[in-house]
């Protein structure tokens, strides 16, 4: 190689702002103005710098994940307020304590009910767990059929799949979203791939990227949005087909009438078969496998 290309020309970016560091202070160095433009927070958070932003959104995650060598995920959804076994009784006994104090309490009796009814799912926690572990073990080795465990980044059924991974020694992705009411990441998250999000459009493009199947437990709005969205996007074909598994046909079965859009006209029958019903992890994992065989 022609020892004049080893040469750099010019200084890094990098070298550059610890040079503009020694500056002396004086009214001008001290301006924000002299600020190197991409070393000035207020400057790039201005409303102007809104298209720099979406992309330094996009491309961040794009190279941890290029880095990392993930070049394919299994994406799962659920709720962040399917907590685990031990975290759903102690919060239905202390439930069922406000209610005894106070029986005439309608806020408490409520209460009651929906821990009662968190605590019911709690099975979809073990599913998710188990999930995220037999499908690590299954997608999870090396080579181009690899395909990693990743989730919204925060609690419940999010964190148990983050947890299966971590159970079978896997990596694991966390996409979280800076929200009015603080959300961190869960600790069975890989610390090198948890990343934060101000835009729900880049999170959303990073979850559906490098997709190979997409994993929906029971959950509320922020469920049912990545769920609508992934249908949409397959049904429309700006995403090719991938396996979309809803755990818990009863659940659905009662939040969704999937069988009545078809008979309103609102979508086509072949619009249903987009997805399925599993209530196994076991279920699930077979379903991908078949899926990543069929297209080798």
């Amino acid at each position: 190689m022609n020892p004049i290309s080893k040469r750099r020309l010019f200084p890094s970016a990098r070298e550059d702002a610890v040079s503009a560091e020694r500056n002396p202070p004086s009214a001008q160095t001290l301006s924000p103005t002299y600020r190197l433009a991409f070393r000035d927070h207020d400057f790039l958070l201005r409303d102007e710098l809104r298209p720099v932003r979406l992309q330094l959104e996009l491309l961040k995650p794009e190279l941890a994940f290029q880095e990392a060598g993930i070049e394919s995920t299994i994406v799962v959804f659920g709720s962040s307020r399917i907590p685990d076994a031990e975290t759903a009784a102690a919060c239905l006994a202390e439930a069922e304590a406000r209610v005894r104090e106070k029986p005439e309490d309608v806020a408490a009796a409520t209460a009651m009910r929906i821990a009662r009814s968190i605590a019911d799912k709690v099975p979809y926690y073990d599913q998710a767990r188990r999930f995220g572990r037999l499908a690590s073990e299954a997608f999870g080795g090396e080579g181009s059929g690899r395909c990693v465990i990743v989730t919204g980044g925060g609690p419940g059924l999010m964190e148990a799949a983050n947890r299966g991974a971590e159970d079978a020694g896997a990596p694991s992705v966390g996409l979280n979203i800076v929200l009015p009411h603080e959300q961190e990441p869960n600790r069975h998250i890989t610390p090198e791939l948890s990343f934060q999000f101000h835009y729900f459009a880049l999170r959303k493009m990073h979850f559906l990227m490098r997709a190979r199947g997409l994993v929906v437990l029971p959950g509320g709005y922020g469920t049912m949005d990545e769920l609508f969205e992934t249908l949409t996007l397959i049904q429309t074909g700006k995403v090719a087909p991938m396996p979309i598994l809803l755990f818990g046909k009863a659940f659905w079965g009662r939040i969704v009438d999937f069988d009545a859009m078809v008979e309103e006209g609102v979508i086509a029958p072949e619009d249903r078969a987009l997805f399925r019903f599993v209530e196994t992890a076991e279920e699930a994992v077979d379903t991908i496998r078949a899926f990543l065989a069929g297209e080798e």
